[in-house]
C-alpha cells in the first residue's frame, strides 16, 4: 500500500478555502495526511471534524500525527461507514455535516485496469466525483456546504451538469493554472427546490431520469420509495408540474396513474411504480399474459377517452406504460389535456401495428386490415373491437 497522499498545490489551494469557510460539524473525505483537518481546526467555527479515507495507512497516520479532541479518523470508501454504521460511534449514526470537504482523485486513468486510487478518478477522471455527488446530499445539513476541488482535466462541463442534476448550486471560490491544467475550488450548497422537497419529509433524493419537460428523482417518504418530478430547466413548457398533479389527482379513483402524494408549484411527489416497461414485459411474457395485458391497456384508454382526456404518447408509449404485477400503470401526464376527439385507443392501435413482429414471436397475429377497421368503428361508434385478438386466445 502506498504512503498517504503528500500535499501538493491542489491540497494547499483547497486548504485556504477550508480555513475561510469550514464550519460546524465537518467531514473531510479522502483525508490523506489530514491537511484539510488541520486547516479546519484553525477555524473557530469548527465544532467537530471527521476525516475518512479508503486507505487504512492514511487513517493510522492521521490518528498518530493529529492530536485534537475535535478530530476523529475512520477508514471508509466515501460515505460507506455512515451507511453501514459498523465501527462508527453512535453519536455519528444520524450525523449530517455542516461542511463536507473533498479533494478527490480526479485525473483520467492511464490504465483503467490498474487505477492509482490516490490520483485517478476512473477512466474519465470524474467517476469518483460522480459517485460522491450522488450520495452527498443525504449527509449534508440543510444549510451545509461542500468544498470540492477538481481539475479541468476532469471535464468541468460534466461536473457542472452533475452538480445541477444533484439539485445543488455552486460558485467558484478559486481558480489557478498549473502546467497543463486549471484547478477549481467550488463551494456547493443545496438549491431552494431541494430544500423544499426535503422540508416536505422526503429524504435520500437521487437523480433517476430526464424527460423533455421534467426531471425525475427517487426519494423516500414515510419509509416508501417515492418518485419526485420537477420541471426540466431547459424546457419552455408552462405549468407542467401543476398540470400533471391535476391529472394524477383526477385519475386516482380509476387506478390508471400513480397516486399523487405531495404537490406544490415547484415539484410533485407520487408513488414510485416498480415494474417493467411495456416492451420488456411482452418480451418475457407468454402469449396469454400478453393478450391479457393488451386488453387491460385498452380498458384504461377507453376510460380516458370517455373522460375526454387525451394523454398523448399512446402511439409510442414504450416509456409511458409500466407493468406492475401484470397490471399496466400509465405515467407522464404533463402533456395531457381535454379534447372532444377520442384518440388514446386509436393511437394505441397504431402502436400495435408497429410491434407486429414482436407479437408474432409470441404467437399473436394481428391483421392490418382488421385493425384499420377497428379504428374506423371506434371513431364512429365509440365501441372497441378486439376481434383481431379472438383467434389468438388459447383454446
Amino acid at each position: 500500500m502506498p504512503q498517504p497522499y503528500s500535499p501538493q498545490e491542489d491540497s494547499f489551494m483547497l486548504s485556504e478555502q477550508v480555513k475561510k469557510y469550514a464550519k460546524g460539524v465537518i467531514l473531510d473525505v479522502g483525508t490523506g495526511r489530514g491537511i484539510q483537518v488541520l486547516s479546519a481546526l484553525e477555524n473557530k467555527l469548527s465544532k467537530k471534524i471527521i476525516g475518512i479515507d479508503i486507505d487504512k495507512e492514511a487513517v493510522d497516520y492521521c490518528r498518530k500525527k493529529i492530536k485534537s479532541k475535535k478530530a476523529d479518523f475512520f477508514q471508509s470508501d466515501l460515505f460507506d461507514i455512515f451507511k453501514r454504521k459498523k465501527l462508527l460511534p453512535k453519536e455519528f449514526f444520524s450525523c449530517q455535516f455542516d461542511t463536507i470537504i473533498f479533494n478527490p482523485p480526479y485525473l483520467p486513468a492511464e490504465n483503467p485496469k490498474d487505477i492509482d486510487i490516490q490520483l485517478e478518478g476512473g477512466k474519465k477522471g470524474y467517476e469518483v466525483i460522480e459517485r460522491f455527488l450522488s450520495e452527498a446530499n443525504e449527509f449534508l445539513s440543510q444549510d451545509g456546504i461542500i468544498l470540492l476541488l477538481f481539475s479541468s482535466r476532469t471535464n468541468k462541463e460534466y461536473i457542472d451538469n452533475l452538480i445541477q442534476k444533484s439539485l445543488f448550486i455552486s460558485e467558484i471560490l478559486d481558480k489557478k493554472h498549473f502546467f497543463f491544467e486549471d484547478l477549481f475550488v467550488y463551494k456547493i450548497s443545496k438549491s431552494e427546490i431541494l430544500k423544499e422537497i426535503e422540508s416536505n419529509g422526503i429524504s435520500k433524493i437521487k437523480f433517476l431520469a430526464k424527460g423533455h419537460h421534467g426531471l425525475v428523482y427517487l426519494g423516500v417518504y414515510r419509509g416508501r420509495k417515492t418518485a419526485i418530478k420537477i420541471k426540466n430547466p431547459k424546457s419552455h413548457a408552462i405549468n407542467t408540474i401543476a398540470k400533471e398533479a391535476y391529472w394524477l389527482e383526477k385519475l386516482e379513483k380509476y387506478k390508471i396513474a400513480p397516486k399523487l402524494i405531495i404537490s406544490s408549484g415547484n415539484f410533485l411527489a407520487m408513488e414510485f411504480v416498480e415494474g417493467d416497461l411495456i416492451l420488456d414485459y411482452i418480451r418475457k411474457s407468454g402469449k396469454k399474459e400478453t393478450i391479457e395485458l393488451l386488453n387491460k391497456i385498452f380498458e384504461q384508454l377507453i376510460i380516458l377517452d370517455k373522460l375526454g382526456i387525451k394523454k398523448e404518447e399512446m402511439h409510442h408509449p414504450i416509456k409511458h406504460i409500466i407493468i406492475r404485477r401484470g397490471n399496466p400503470v400509465l405515467i407522464d401526464f404533463e402533456r395531457a389535456h381535454y379534447t372532444e376527439k377520442q384518440s388514446n385507443v386509436t393511437q394505441f392501435y397504431s402502436f400495435l401495428m408497429r410491434i407486429t413482429a414482436l407479437l408474432a414471436v409470441k404467437g399473436i397475429e394481428i391483421d392490418k386490415d382488421s385493425v384499420m377497421e377497428a379504428c374506423r368503428e371506434y371513431r364512429k361508434t365509440g365501441r372497441i373491437s378486439m376481434d383481431f385478438f379472438a383467434s389468438n386466445h388459447p383454446a
